[in-house]
């Protein structure tokens, strides 16, 4: 087996039995990300020489026998909205083309700090506002199981790079599906862990209340090593909670007998293409063989989510996106003659249309005569959504539903209509909404070899449960997928 293709745990493995070095270990994915890297375009800024230094220095720690921390030497990537010290961070947009951080956010800071070889910054929707990573002012990336179909978004190069073995783990961040939606069109594993879970400091804000950050990985094992890695308290982020520190992978066992299982109608109604139903519910099938009960019920207010999540979404990155003016860091235009000109000048240049119109639909619904009608409602929704997965809870471990509605849709599919790419987000956004922790898994393989994904929602900060139940139905299923490339 190529040293590329080996998930993180395994690497581990290798590398505290002196089977492998991690200088080895990184130099196969750095060959594998030259070969096809012109195929899926998942990287923005490679950063191979610094990835060798760290995996020399591991290699070092290696000799002198001592022992290695859990993914020292395993080398990754990061989604570009994560501020890296020292190295370019663009989010995708043409407003921060140049921008080269002087800090590193929480997340790189563990990373740095166990020794992983970072091996450059990966593609996205601009400002994390897409599902297709289509809205890169730079390029668009690929599916490695289908290259002329979307990656999904916004985290659609961390979860191609994953699905491509061009990392053996990658990091992205997910307001309303952007870690768990890529993760379902790309055959990967993809945790959006509770909100305040992980430190969203150096995470570039597009909904300061919805953002996360989380693992894309190549199975739930790995998963439940990088949360073990990116978790803890964070002073400098005030919705950091601070709770022990606590170890996933014991969590994972493949007994799910005596488990509850909640399936609500609402996300196997409309829209829900029958190959994609048909692999959930030959998921919960499997569920019951392992001797968990299966229960379907009624969940009305998840039909509101969608509205409520692009009011709420939309205002907070008004808010947050008028930082960018030109004046402070970024891009600035050179056509004005005064300040106002050079204001409007700069961020019609520097934003691409999503963003544009995303920033105008949440200033519209907090303007003067519409906070109310629009911005309070879709906050009550949210309460009434929240309250519904409360309610879930009572009765079920998690809640089983499809990640997404479709499998990946063709370049260029969906890009006329909005309303169509929003749509893809339909089982997502009630999860950030809510606030909780949600995994997504493949479940399946649709029609031209793409990859179904089925989501497992859980209880806040209970992403212990998941897990297992992720773990047990991926042993249990033996679903092998196999990419175009």
């Amino acid at each position: 087996m190529e040293l590329y293709k080996l998930t993180a745990h395994a690497a581990m493995d290798l590398l505290n039995k002196k089977e492998v070095s991690s200088t080895e270990l990184t130099k196969a994915v750095i060959s594998r990300i030259e070969s096809v890297e012109n195929q899926v375009d998942a990287y923005l800024t490679n950063t191979f020489e610094s990835a060798l230094e760290t995996a020399k220095n591991v290699d070092a720690k290696l000799a002198s026998g001592k022992t290695l921390l859990p993914l020292e030497g395993v080398p990754m990537a990061i989604k570009d909205n994560i501020c890296t010290n020292g190295i370019r961070t663009t989010c995708a947009s043409k407003m921060l083309e140049n921008f080269v951080p002087p800090y590193d956010a929480f997340v790189a800071k563990k990373v740095k700090a166990i020794g992983a070889p970072m091996l450059g910054k990966l593609n996205m929707d601009e400002f994390a506002m897409g599902s297709s990573t289509e809205n890169s002012y730079f390029k668009k990336t690929k599916n490695p199981f289908n290259l002329n179909c979307v990656p999904g978004g916004s985290s659609g190069g961390s979860a191609a790079a994953v699905g491509a073995d061009m990392a053996m783990y990658t990091l992205g961040s997910d307001t309303g599906g952007s870690i768990r939606q890529p993760a379902s069109f790309c055959g990967v594993v993809g945790l959006k862990p509770t909100y305040g879970r992980v430190s969203r400091f150096g995470l570039v804000a597009f909904a300061s209340s919805l953002d996360q950050i989380g693992p894309l990985t190549k199975d739930v094992e790995d998963a439940a090593l990088v949360m073990n890695l990116i978790c803890g308290h964070d002073e400098m982020d005030s919705t950091s909670v601070n709770l022990p520190a606590e170890d996933f992978t014991k969590a994972l066992s493949t007994d799910v007998k005596g488990m509850k299982i909640g399936i609500p109608n609402e996300y196997m109604g409309e829209g829900i293409s029958a190959e994609v139903k048909e692999a959930i519910l030959n998921a919960a099938k499997l569920y019951e063989q392992m001797g968990a009960t299966v229960e379907y019920f009624d969940m009305p207010s998840l039909s509101s989510a969608l509205p409520a999540y692009y009011i709420i979404s939309s205002a907070e990155a008004s808010s947050n996106l008028a930082r960018y003016d030109g004046v402070k860091y970024g891009y600035r235009t050179e056509n004005y003659s005064d300040l106002m000109e050079m204001y409007k000048n700069t961020r019609s240049e520097g934003f691409g249309n999503e963003v544009k119109r995303r920033i105008m639909l949440g200033t519209y619904a907090l303007s003067s005569g519409y906070y109310d009608a629009y911005y309070k409602k879709a906050q009550q929704v949210r309460t009434i959504v929240r309250g519904g997965f409360e309610n879930a809870f009572k009765k079920y471990d998690f809640v089983l539903s499809p990640t997404a509605p479709v499998t990946a849709f063709k370049l260029g599919e969906k890009t006329a209509d909005p309303m169509e790419m929003y749509l893809a987000d339909i089982c997502t956004v009630s999860i950030n909404i809510a606030g909780l922790p949600a995994i997504s898994l493949p479940c399946g393989i649709g029609k031209d070899n793409l990859p179904i994904g089925m989501q497992l929602i859980g209880n806040s900060f209970d992403e212990k449960t998941i897990l297992h139940a992720a773990y047990a139905y991926e042993k249990n299923a033996g679903l092998e997928l196999k990419p175009q490339i």
